[in-house]
């Protein structure tokens, strides 16, 4: 007798996340059939009523909506799924937990602290399932260095940095607002390569490497004004186009984290390296089935850089994919997620990042503006404060 439980999804956006996520939906019972929950792809929600029905029909959700709202009130919806811009993640998010509906969040969680915390209050009032899409976690080479590390391989944690790189904005014709480049406005996005890029890259690092607990920023913004495209009027831009940071770990080492979305050259260079006292390991967004490992504990005339294919099925997730040798890509890290994300809810333990992770992310990002604003040092509020004089 099948014991198998359906998931009602309800997705709200229809942009690239919602098409990522909606893959994940679609192809997790096909690799992780073990699995007691299955998703539904109930409905799906955009403003645009012929967009919205082009995309049901593409991806296969029984129904549509055009009010968010609409789509929560619905009794045949058991998880809300946020792919819309940052400016309305909190009033979706804290809506649908006060109807008693799971919370699946795009990141970053929102567009502030403040934000954050409301929607954190209304998940844990509520008592719902909730996971917010820092998706680089799920990359099979990503949690194979959480392995590494957690298992004491590397050691002593001395450096950790990162970088995410883009080119995309550096012409001033680029405008800002609107469906396609909503992330250049202030309103929307809440921040610029901050919440966008580096939210990322300080997930990951908090992830592998524990609390974040100072930092000291810089941010530029290239180019100072842009027509708005909702309005069609020059105005000035609010959001970083680049930023660059050091901070201080709760474990006592260092880190240093660069985006930028003025690299020419780079659509999407995400990179990190890790020290230890025995080893360190390097991960490239660009190759990102390898993790290269360095031990220093090698016999001195082999030592050196070495670089793990991870495809073999006892390296993580890869027993769900093919044959060794044969990788997987960017899209599987969202499979991954939703399939973790069921299994939270067989077992009952969260499924991180939860809304409490990401809010400490949140803490992190909004440290980094207001050190780079006051030129001073700012405290995290996140682990043991080992702050700096300015």
């Amino acid at each position: 007798m099948s014991t198998r439980k359906d998931l009602r999804i309800g997705i709200i956006g229809t942009g690239f996340m919602g098409r990522t996520h909606s893959n994940g939906y679609s192809q997790v019972s096909h690799f992780f059939p073990e699995l007691q929950y299955r998703p539904i792809l109930k409905a799906v929600c955009s403003r645009n009523a012929e967009k919205v029905q082009t995309f049901a029909d593409q991806w296969g959700y029984e129904s549509v909506e055009t009010d968010w709202r609409a789509l929560i009130a619905r009794d045949d919806i058991d998880a809300v799924d946020i792919c819309t811009p940052n400016d309305s993640h909190a009033e979706i998010a804290i809506a649908a937990a006060e109807a008693g509906k799971m919370v699946l969040c795009e990141k970053p969680l929102a567009r502030t602290v403040a934000e954050a915390q409301q929607m954190l209050d209304a998940i844990e009032k509520a008592g719902v399932a909730n996971t917010v899409w820092y998706n680089y976690r799920r990359l099979p080479a990503v949690t194979l260095a959480k392995q590494l590390i957690d298992s004491g391989k590397l050691g002593k944690i001395f450096h950790y940095r990162a970088n995410f790189l883009q080119d995309w904005t550096i012409s001033a014709d680029v405008p800002q607002g609107g469906t396609g480049t909503w992330r250049m406005d202030v309103e929307a996005a809440g921040s610029g390569v901050t919440g966008d890029l580096l939210a990322h890259c300080i997930d990951t690092a908090m992830w592998l490497n524990g609390s974040i607990t100072d930092v000291s920023a810089v941010t530029e913004t290239f180019v100072k004004e842009r027509m708005h495209a909702v309005t069609g009027k020059v105005q000035p831009v609010g959001i970083d186009d680049a930023c660059i940071f050091h901070c201080h770990f709760e474990n006592g080492s260092l880190g240093l984290f660069e985006s930028t979305r003025y690299a020419r050259g780079h659509k999407a260079l995400y990179t990190f390296e890790i020290n230890g006292e025995h080893a360190s390991i390097r991960w490239d967004l660009h190759d990102l089935n390898r993790l290269e490992y360095f031990d220093h504990r090698d016999e001195g005339i082999v030592r050196g850089w070495r670089s793990i294919h991870v495809t073999d099925g006892d390296q993580p997730y890869m027993n769900k994919w093919w044959v060794p040798g044969l990788g997987i890509g960017y899209e599987h890290s969202f499979i991954h997620q939703v399939a973790d994300f069921l299994k939270s809810l067989e077992t009952g333990e969260p499924c991180s990042p939860t809304f409490q992770d990401a809010l400490e992310t949140q803490k992190v990002c909004e440290a980094v503006l207001e050190s780079a604003a006051s030129r001073s040092w700012k405290d995290t509020g996140v682990g043991t404060t080992v702050s700096q004089e300015a």
